[in-house]
């Protein structure tokens, strides 16, 4: 809506992506600071609260009576702000507008039936959520594949592609974008622990896709030149700033839960913006924290099955540390120290071709 006013009205400053970013991360800060404190009243007032699992470590006790689903608002927020600051007629934007929408969708759906029944393992069964995360990134990598998007396979330090993927390009986003939406949603298990990373590695996803769209910079670093990706830059600046300010009321003791309609879509766009970035390789390394969870959930539950043992007092692994006696701000602010560093590293990846 606001390119509008560079095409029409011929205002200069609005034809700049980096101002839009600008505009669009302060305007969905302030509309999701606006909305959650409105949100959390009412949903003290409902009984809105998100159950607590009963293996869960003892001190989740008192995590009882907290709102969840803040996810959906802060996605609601930055969609708003998507179709105010970007242009919409891009392919990119569209793409990530439904993979917000629809893994939100599941999200809710999944917290609602915990709501309802009081029961943490009362939402959608495993199978439920697979099968709904599998057809929503189908129709991404299906939007993708369809609009002529590259299929070639980049990795970290090499300037060419490595091959071209073809038809089975989809299976591969597809994948992408489920693992990383499953990753962040293990990761979601104590105050900020997921909100925090997940900014981190938005803000270095989200710079890619502007380096990628942008063919001077892009060339200058030998990386891929991904015409008109740079949209991405602003949409995920609209979700760091929804995500700031829901971290405002998120930080331990948190107010709300931002629940799997949170955790489900970041995971997804962060999974989906790699992929136009063609950095899922890099995504690794971006989002540490998230498969560092995801690989202690794979082995405790892979130890127990093979050995009835296992490695850990409990996963995924920042229950393990809880079990050890951590408190659960030094577990917090820990992981958010390996994020930043990780990423610090990604980004220095970048120059290295």
């Amino acid at each position: 809506m606001l390119y509008l006013l560079y095409t029409y009205f011929d205002i200069n400053i609005f034809q700049y992506i980096t101002v839009r970013a600008g505009i669009g991360f302060m305007v969905s800060f302030i509309l999701t600071y606006f909305l959650l404190g409105r949100f959390i009243f009412w949903a003290k007032k409902k009984n809105q609260s998100q159950p607590i699992l009963s293996f869960a470590p003892k001190s989740h006790a008192l995590k009882n009576g907290t709102p969840t689903m803040g996810g959906a608002v802060f996605i609601l927020s930055t969609i708003l702000t998507i179709l105010l600051t970007t242009k919409l007629h891009n392919i990119y934007v569209w793409g990530a507008i439904i993979v917000l929408c629809l893994f939100t969708l599941i999200g809710i759906k999944d917290d609602i039936l915990k709501i309802r029944h009081k029961k943490n393992q009362a939402g959608l069964s495993a199978s439920q959520k697979f099968l709904s995360q599998i057809v929503v990134a189908l129709i991404a990598a299906g939007i993708l594949f369809v609009a002529g998007f590259e299929t070639t396979f980049y990795v970290p330090f090499v300037k060419e592609p490595i091959f071209d993927m073809g038809l089975f390009s989809i299976i591969f986003w597809v994948v992408v974008i489920v693992a990383a939406s499953n990753a962040v949603n293990l990761t979601d298990g104590l105050d900020g622990l997921a909100t925090a990373p997940s900014i981190i590695g938005l803000f270095s996803l989200s710079l890619i896709a502007y380096i990628t769209g942008h063919a001077v910079i892009s060339e200058y670093l030998l990386m891929p030149n991904i015409k008109l990706s740079g949209e991405l830059f602003i949409v995920g600046m609209c979700l760091v700033g929804s995500l700031i300010a829901f971290l405002w009321f998120n930080s331990h003791p948190a107010q709300v839960f931002m629940g799997d309609s949170g955790s489900l879509s970041i995971g997804a766009f962060m999974g989906y913006i790699a992929i136009v970035g063609k950095s899922e390789i890099l995504l690794l390394l971006i989002g540490f924290i998230f498969v560092f969870e995801t690989v202690s959930v794979i082995l405790q539950v892979g130890s127990f099955k093979l050995r009835k043992k296992r490695i850990f007092k409990m996963a995924p692994i920042h229950h393990h540390f809880e079990q050890k006696g951590w408190h659960e701000n030094k577990i917090i602010v820990r992981f958010w120290i390996i994020s930043f560093m990780s990423n610090i590293l990604a980004l220095i990846s970048l120059k290295i071709r």
